[in-house]
């Protein structure tokens, strides 16, 4: 498959390394990171951004921004219900909890490239498709126009340490269930500990990985299973009755993996058994890496896909259609089709160091509002240490309907007749 680079590009620079990634409502993305707590001058913290479509790009927009002093923003986790939205970024050895509250107010207009920056179509194009494209522009602008700019207003609550027992203990991970009942944090002490959410109440903890640092981990769709990943062991939980499966595979040639994410497909029970993972060889050099699908009902890998390089990040689309992959090396991002695996864009080079983050833009849902109206199919969020914020999409693939494909065979087919019926043939 040749590459496809997205038109979407840079969003936004920061003056921070970037290390985790958020989507918040369907308008709203939060970035944070920082410097850590030496004396560089550089910034921790996180910064919120609302995202919108001026009919050709995706802009950005700063909303807030929140410092978070000599401590860094490794990881963090956003849980949104009828009324209320928390935040639980992780700060050191520490869990912080931010209630957001959403202020609306009418958008007069989108910021970002006008009218006459827009790019120019060739001259000898059609005047009628340039037309039709400045009138898609015009609405995917009114859309986005009707829209109410959500600001958000963060108050700090509770803060937690989750992870104890190191000379600098280090949250390493933090998951909020799809109920949001349930929140899992993971760290340098190698346990896996659960909370009552947002009351930050101490329930149990998972402790099947011994001294190895938690790399991820993640709740299925209907927050009964939760996987953790450490170093080459990757364990399936059952929330309720406390026991767990591993899952394991035989690398080719005897080769050392480790697990470095992973990801349940999509928010509906229909997909709830997939799991998306990535894993690396510890001789990189000579072994490729693997984005691995599993079906966790059978522990079995149903698909994988090798790469050549280390695998830094990973995201699956809420709707469970697209799955998104970062490398080490390049700082490259892939979309694929999750069904399939099959590469639908490479963007090579996107960042010039790792990819440390992936977000998709979600669907439209009741809780997180109207979606941002664009003329793409999918959209992802990248983030890397070099400070940048980009955007990868795939644009809507034109196709014809199934009856007017079958119905241009049978007048083909017809016409192939009479054409020999003139003939005499």
């Amino acid at each position: 498959m040749s590459s496809r680079r997205s038109k979407g590009g840079l969003l936004a620079r920061v003056n921070f390394p970037l290390y985790t990634v958020q989507m918040i409502t369907n308008r709203h993305i939060l970035v944070g990171g920082g410097g850590g707590s030496s004396k560089t001058g550089v910034a921790n913290g996180f910064e919120i951004f609302e995202l919108s479509h001026n009919g050709t790009y995706f802009v950005a927009e700063e909303v807030t921004r929140h410092e978070t002093g000599p401590n860094v923003v490794m990881n963090c986790a956003s849980y949104r219900s009828k009324s209320k939205t928390w935040i639980v970024a992780g700060q050191e050895s520490h869990c912080q909890l931010y209630n957001s509250k959403l202020i609306s107010e009418n958008e007069e207009f989108i910021k970002g490239p006008t009218a006459h920056n827009l790019r120019c179509r060739k001259n000898s194009e059609k005047a009628k498709e340039s037309q039709l494209q400045q009138e898609k522009i015009e609405e995917i602008k009114n859309n986005n126009f009707k829209s109410k700019k959500l600001q958000l207003v963060l108050e700090p609550a509770d803060s937690i340490q989750t992870t104890f027992g190191n000379e600098e203990p280090l949250q390493r991970v933090v998951r909020v269930s799809p109920c949001g009942s349930i929140m899992a944090t993971g760290g340098t002490d190698g346990k896996v500990r659960l909370w009552k959410f947002p009351q930050l109440e101490k329930l149990y903890d998972f402790d099947g990985h011994g001294d190895d640092y938690i790399d991820d981990i993640d709740f299925n769709p209907n927050g009964s299973l939760l996987v953790s990943i450490a170093k080459g062991k990757a364990f399936v939980w059952d929330i309720k009755s406390k026991k767990s499966t591993e899952l394991s595979w035989k690398p080719p040639d005897g080769i050392k993996y480790m697990y470095k994410k992973c990801r349940f497909r999509g928010l509906t029970e229909e997909v709830k058994n997939d799991l998306f993972m990535l894993t690396n060889a510890t001789t990189p050099k000579k072994n490729p890496s693997f984005l691995q699908l599993w079906d966790i009902n059978n522990g079995v890998i149903t698909k994988s896909v090798p790469y050549k390089e280390t695998l830094s990040a990973l995201a699956v689309s809420s709707d469970g259609k697209f799955v998104a992959v970062g490398t080490m090396t390049s700082g490259s991002v892939d979309i694929f089709v999750a069904f399939s695996l099959r590469k639908a864009l490479h963007v090579p080079g996107a960042h010039r160091m790792f990819v440390t983050g992936l977000e998709f833009l979600p669907t439209d849902d009741e809780l997180n509002g109207v979606a941002i109206t664009s003329n793409t199919e999918t959209a992802v969020v990248s983030i890397s240490v070099d400070n940048r914020i980009c955007i990868h999409s795939i644009p809507f693939r034109h196709t014809l309907p199934f009856w007017f494909v079958i119905l241009l065979i049978v007048l083909c087919i017809c016409g192939a007749f009479i054409f020999c019926s003139y003939l005499g043939i």
